[in-house]
């Protein structure tokens, strides 16, 4: 069974339209880089369009009809959005998933230190990496400090033009023999991944000259540092421990290919899902069904902790939400679950001739080719995975070719060779009907990956004809 390219049935509208999504999705990836910026984007659009924030509809005691537009935001760091349907909640919701956290590398709480003359911050990597993948690129800075008093101070240093950007270094070919015999896991281990930050010793000014002398050697390049953060920021050293400070690839994200068909960009895994989603749940007007988009933290390590989707956090506002709209019990909140129709919205792996053995190309995903459908994810024996039912499969068939969506089908990988997983399990918990659907990516997890414009077009495509119309009760 062969799939055809999307580009094909392009006109010249449709064609526009996907080359004008495409720019509007480089923009928020090129500033959206971690979990709380992609947040502030999408709440500052959302209330652009008409949605009021959860909370002051309670604190208005607000009564919700169809048609009205709420979200809310937890800890900073997880969204969900709903539009108001006309059918009761009991009969279920349209809901899509995505996450925002991407694979990167965390500051530690006592980073800094100085060795051998240069300035360092301390990481940890977050999510699965390629460990050497990371050095010697330019590395921007992007998140928060907070104060003892509360004060938050934002951290972006890397992205424009005038800013520094930040390294890790890497061993000179000259005296690599050794290192060259490793592992790839190990050809760069997880504590040689330390940000270099400054060369510069601190000029001290006065004082007799060895107390000058000894200021002057122990930590002058760490002191030269942190002068400035106290100087641009406001800040001290202990203030690192209340911190959230990722280490991301600097530089904006940049359309790639002669014919311009490609996005290379950070954080594609699962912003390019994430985009499409939210755009679908403010431009998808004409409803039944109430629509919910869920943009949630943590999936990179297991969805674990108060803003992963395995927290109430999801079923706690929507029992809120119902109870705006005179709906809510805890009878009513199980079987809107259980009723619920969900698209775990998530990256797939593309064909990569470069590394045809890893792939079976019959049950793989192609550039070009449209959204992706993961009936199963986990590893191996289907170990960990949602696996979608047959009867909700063809109830998504019959949805996306009467809207002329793209889709292929797809497997993480050859059996036995790997695998992965998604937030799709775990809204299955509630018994509701859920597939993994998104965008295929080439090179996923490393610092630059790769989309096709088309099959981020034709999965925002998708995503309307799936808020739009399932309802598996009524199929």
């Amino acid at each position: 069974m062969e799939r055809t390219i999307a580009w094909s049935k392009y006109d010249d509208g449709m064609l526009g339209a996907c080359m004008d999504f495409a720019e509007d999705y480089k923009a928020f990836l090129s500033t959206c880089k971690t979990e709380r910026e992609c947040v502030d984007f999408f709440v500052e659009e959302a209330e652009k369009n008409g949605c009021i924030e959860l909370s002051r509809a309670i604190e208005e005691k607000r009564q919700l009809k169809p048609g009205d537009q709420v979200y809310s935001v937890w800890m900073n760091k997880s969204m969900v959005l709903f539009r108001i349907g006309e059918t009761p909640f009991e009969e279920g919701i349209n809901i899509l998933g995505a996450h925002i956290d991407s694979p990167r590398l965390d500051v530690k709480q006592n980073p800094l230190y100085e060795e051998g003359g240069m300035a360092y911050l301390d990481t940890h990597y977050y999510g699965g990496i390629k460990k050497y993948q990371y050095v010697t690129i330019p590395l921007a800075i992007h998140g928060v400090i907070v104060k003892k008093s509360g004060e938050t101070v934002v951290v972006c240093v890397g992205e424009d033009e005038d800013d520094p950007v930040f390294f890790i270094s890497d061993l000179l070919i000259h005296l690599a023999q050794d290192q060259m015999q490793k592992k790839a896991s190990v050809v760069v281990e997880g504590e040689a991944l330390d940000l270099i930050i400054g060369s510069r010793p601190l000029k001290i000014e006065g004082g007799d000259k060895e107390a000058k002398d000894e200021k002057s050697v122990k930590d002058a390049v760490s002191k030269a540092v942190m002068e400035i953060l106290q100087r641009e920021y406001g800040i001290e050293e202990k203030d690192f421990e209340s911190a959230e400070l990722e280490i991301v690839p600097a530089g904006k994200a940049r359309d790639a290919g002669f014919d311009r068909s490609m996005v290379l960009g950070y954080g594609q895994d699962d912003r390019v899902c994430a985009y499409p989603s939210f755009r679908a749940q403010l431009e998808t007007k004409d409803i039944k069904r109430t629509s919910c988009t869920l943009l949630v933290d943590k999936e990179e390590i297991g969805s674990v902790g108060a803003t992963g989707m395995r927290s109430r956090f999801f079923e706690n506002a929507l029992a809120e939400v119902m109870n705006l709209c005179g709906q809510y019990s805890e009878l009513a909140l199980r079987r809107t679950l259980a009723n619920s129709c969900m698209l775990s919205s998530d990256v797939s792996s593309t064909y990569d001739p470069a590394y045809a053995s890893a792939f079976e190309k019959k049950n793989t995903a192609f550039l070009g080719k449209g959204m992706v459908f993961n009936k199963f994810t986990g590893s191996r024996g289907k170990s960990g995975s949602n696996d979608a039912n047959a009867e909700y499969i063809a109830h998504l068939r019959d949805i996306f070719d009467k809207a002329g969506i793209s889709v292929q089908t797809a497997e993480l990988g050859k059996v036995d060779v790997g695998g992965g997983g998604t937030i799709a399990y775990i809204l299955a918990l509630y018994g509701m009907n859920v597939i993994d659907s998104g965008v295929p990516v080439l090179s996923m997890h490393s610092p630059w990956e790769a989309t096709s414009k088309c099959d981020l077009f034709e999965a925002f495509r998708g995503y309307k004809a799936f808020l739009e119309g399932a309802d598996l009760r009524n199929a």
